[in-house]
């Protein structure tokens, strides 16, 4: 087995990271894994364990021989389901001194395998998602140490009995997020969706919220040139590209499909306005996201946002499943671009203690204090 020396010739702190996914397919969650990974890296000996899922994915490109990626399964889909199982035999080769599973579900239950086949590392169970309930006190029993991203899941978290947890969001990159604000305009009546084509991110209530406005726009005799930009894919796709066409939209959405990062911050730097109503949320990094590229954010009052969205002062918050309200707010700040740029700097200034460099350095702490 491999020894990683630190600077001053001692031997670096071994760190398996439990993801079941990872870029491509990247959500909030496998952010932070990497994020992890990306800059601690001199600090930590780390190895992140993920699920194969494909073929085509090289082991170690996301992060240029700095990290190693232990790819379990079969380059199947199947390989979600079976990492809780395989993902452990690559823990016990490495044999770290902690184990971090990030989100419940998948990773969470391979920390739990893994701590029954080694069980001298600490385990961190960081939670993400409101949408699983399964084994959820098991895991948070079996962790030495549990962080959550939203006060949401703190109270969940203290449900299982573990008044121990801690919050620590997730982060955004707020050096490129803030290049690109600076190197684009925004473009006015814009209007921003960026996130998974899910039935539990609305975007068919948004589609209908969109209809209502120009409804609205009309009657009012405003002007009634309003664009929604619908960036990411999924399962939905095609209901919705069928709604918004019975919904006659055709002139004023635009489905891009994925937009990678970085360059999907320029969607975010151009948009007027960030629409996104989740009827379930963790925490929302896009909403941070939004707010960083200077948009006025219009969110769901639901899960975690509240924690990043506060209503009046840096967006607006509305009901899930409530078109007519989500237009009432679109229509609002369309008509008004003094509360419009209230809320966008609001917004700015809010979302700058987010970034990732601060939320890794706390991460750090936490594996400093199990060492």
């Amino acid at each position: 087995m491999s020894v990683c020396l630190l600077y001053d010739g001692s031997v670096k702190p071994r760190v398996v990271l439990l993801s079941a996914f990872l870029t491509p397919f990247r959500s909030g969650a496998e952010a932070c894994t990497e994020e992890i990974a990306h800059r601690l890296w001199e600090q930590f000996d780390i190895t992140i364990v993920t699920a194969r899922l494909t073929r085509t994915l090289p082991d170690d490109d996301p992060f240029r021989g700095h990290v190693k990626v232990v790819r379990v399964g079969f380059g199947r889909a199947i390989d979600k389901w079976l990492f809780p199982f395989l993902a452990p035999f690559a823990v016990r080769r490495a044999q770290p001194q902690i184990i971090h599973a990030v989100l419940e579900s998948f990773a969470g239950l391979a920390m739990v395998f893994s701590k029954w086949i080694f069980p001298r590392a600490k385990a961190i169970l960081t939670c993400q998602s409101t949408n699983t309930s399964f084994l959820l006190r098991l895991m948070h029993r079996r962790a030495d140490c549990v962080t959550v991203i939203s006060r949401v899941l703190l109270t969940r978290a203290q449900g299982f009995g573990r008044s121990d947890a801690l919050l620590i969001p997730n982060g955004i990159e707020m050096p490129a997020i803030e290049r690109a604000r600076a190197d684009l305009k925004k473009i006015p009546h814009r209007i921003l969706f960026v996130g998974r084509l899910e039935p539990m991110k609305g975007v068919d209530v948004l589609l209908r919220a969109l209809a209502r406005l120009l409804e609205m726009r009309k009657v009012s005799g405003g002007e009634n040139y309003v664009h929604l930009r619908i960036v990411g894919r999924g399962s939905e796709e095609r209901a919705l590209k069928q709604l918004a066409h019975d919904l006659k939209l055709a002139d004023h959405v635009t489905f891009t499909g994925f937009v990678p990062t970085p360059r999907v911050f320029e969607e975010f730097a151009q948009a007027q306005i960030f629409c996104g109503l989740s009827r379930s949320e963790a925490l929302g990094n896009v909403f941070l996201e939004a707010q960083a590229a200077g948009c006025a954010v219009i969110a769901t009052q639901t899960g975690g946002i509240p924690d990043i969205v506060e209503d009046g002062r840096t967006g607006f918050l509305v009901p899930p499943d409530d078109a007519e309200a989500a237009a009432q707010a679109m229509q609002r700040l369309l008509l008004d671009s003094r509360q419009w740029q209230e809320l966008a700097q609001a917004g700015m200034a809010g979302a700058k203690t987010y970034a990732w460099q601060g939320i890794v350095g706390r991460y750090e702490e936490v594996y400093r204090r199990l060492l």
